[in-house]
């Protein structure tokens, strides 16, 4: 390893540890010319990951931008920076485990909705609503519905944050089902005004 003080390329590794939840490896060393100690750090070669985005267009997998679209639908819920840096840690898993060296936009969004899903439901609407899984008021109200009766089989609090931020009022609730047309409503559609 080239020091960066002196390019002499003879070091001594003083300290290894795991790194990065353990994708990587932090070494400490020590430059035998100069005495200069310097960090560096081995990763896994990944083979890089294109994502297909729905205009057919092919860019290279960005992590950076999938955690700011995370950041952003995590905005004043209880997920912590580390819990969102942990998702994108997670799918980056996942994506390099997968034989295909492609994902399309949709795929990726799904993973980051199942993550979500779990962690914030508040989060999840957050995300779902950017990400275009709504086609009309109906698949949200429908959405809404499904996340409020799992909500309160598990007596969640995202459910009350929810119910506090407004995305329950009655209102809101009554005007969205009264622009879903009756004969395009599905049946078994259940109530999503709270009790």
């Amino acid at each position: 390893m080239r020091c960066p003080a002196c390019s002499h390329t003879i070091s001594r590794v003083l300290e290894s540890r795991s790194a990065e939840g353990g994708q990587s490896v932090r070494r400490r060393r020590e430059c035998l010319h100069c005495s200069q100690r310097f960090t560096t750090y081995e990763r896994i070669e990944f083979v890089p990951t294109r994502v297909i985005k729905r205009d057919g267009e092919r860019e290279s997998f960005d992590s950076s931008k999938l955690l700011r679209g995370i950041v952003r639908a995590c905005e004043k819920t209880n997920v912590t920076p580390q819990q969102q840096k942990a998702i994108v840690s997670n799918i980056e898993a996942e994506i390099q485990q997968r034989s295909q060296r492609e994902i399309t936009s949709d795929e990726l969004g799904e993973y980051v909705l199942e993550h979500l899903r779990s962690l914030s439901e508040v989060a999840y609407v957050r995300f779902a609503s950017v990400y275009g899984k709504f086609q009309s008021i109906r698949d949200f109200v429908e959405t809404l519905a499904e996340l409020k009766s799992e909500s309160e089989a598990r007596g969640d609090r995202d459910y009350r944050a929810l119910q506090g931020a407004g995305a329950w009022s009655s209102a809101a609730i009554c005007s969205a089902q009264s622009s879903i047309q009756p004969s395009h409503q599905p049946s078994g559609l259940p109530s999503v005004l709270p009790p």
